[in-house]
């Protein structure tokens, strides 16, 4: 990120990092930081312990020194984030549950937060994301925006590429991808992957529309309209041209069944070595 006061993506007023306090959180943790910096937002730190049957043959003890760990870890990351800013708006938050998903939705809907940021475990999709499925499920049902963030990855704004199928919620992501060029004065791609070459023309359309309403804001827009599966297109642009945030739609609450089954989204998220940020259609 660029290291002017500004925040790149608007209205940033509430963050929330949920981390699993493995090291594949390292990522999300140092952007959330970051944003909450330059964006002056509100930041607050989950993590989640998760019940099971093991707890109730182990015994409490066992419980109780989790418990203990996940609160030790939340200070740490709460005075990593008090030396970037003193005075610094944070909280910590622990839960205790059966669904890291569903209480990580929970916290983000109480308190209104405007982005929720997650960590992802390797390259093998969203199955082994954060605590097993929880960041699939907090996509599909998150009240906002989210940005899943690799371990290594660098948060920037150079370089933005856009997927776009011509639906309402890629409409959504293009939206979010042109404020962000406009802010940062960034460079942006609009990438419409066709699945054969009947549909190209139909891609061809869809990358132009995002083209189009780029100019209408005072920017530019790249084109592409490759042919192939659109996953593995899109995440080998995205490394090819440098490409440091990707951006796409989700298909709300509604579609949860649908990510889960492995839609394009997913499959880019456990493949791209740069963030995504997935923009929600209210």
């Amino acid at each position: 990120m660029n290291s002017g006061q500004f925040c790149p993506v608007s209205k940033l007023e509430k963050l929330l990092v949920a981390s699993d306090r493995s090291l594949f959180s390292e990522g999300a943790i140092k952007a959330a930081i970051t944003f909450a910096k330059h964006c002056s937002s509100k930041l607050y730190i989950m993590t989640v312990v998760e019940t099971n049957p093991e707890y109730e043959t182990a015994g409490a003890e066992l419980l109780q020194k989790e418990k203990e760990e996940a609160v030790q870890y939340l200070a740490s990351l709460k005075a990593k984030a008090l030396e970037e800013i003193p005075f610094f708006p944070c909280e910590t938050i622990f839960r205790l549950g059966d669904s890291a998903s569903r209480l990580i939705v929970e916290e983000a809907e109480q308190k209104n937060v405007d982005m929720i940021v997650v960590g992802r475990r390797g390259r093998s999709g969203l199955e082994k994301v954060l605590l097993g499925s929880a960041a699939a499920k907090v996509i599909g049902h998150a009240p906002c925006k989210v940005l899943v963030v690799p371990k290594a990855a660098r948060i920037a704004f150079k370089n933005i590429l856009v997927a776009t199928d011509g639906s309402e919620h890629a409409r959504t992501a293009a939206a979010e991808a042109i404020e962000i060029v406009k802010r940062c004065g960034s460079r942006l791609i609009a990438v419409s992957v066709a699945r054969s070459e009947d549909e190209k023309e139909k891609a061809r359309a869809n990358a132009g529309d995002v083209a189009l309403a780029a100019q209408k804001a005072g920017s530019y827009a790249e084109t592409m309209a490759p042919v192939g599966k659109p996953d593995e297109i899109i995440a080998a642009t995205a490394k090819d041209r440098g490409v440091d945030l990707i951006v796409m739609g989700a298909y709300g609450k509604t579609g949860i069944k649908r990510l889960l089954m492995g839609s394009t989204t997913e499959k880019v998220i456990g493949l791209a070595s740069c963030a995504v940020l997935v923009a929600k259609t209210a």
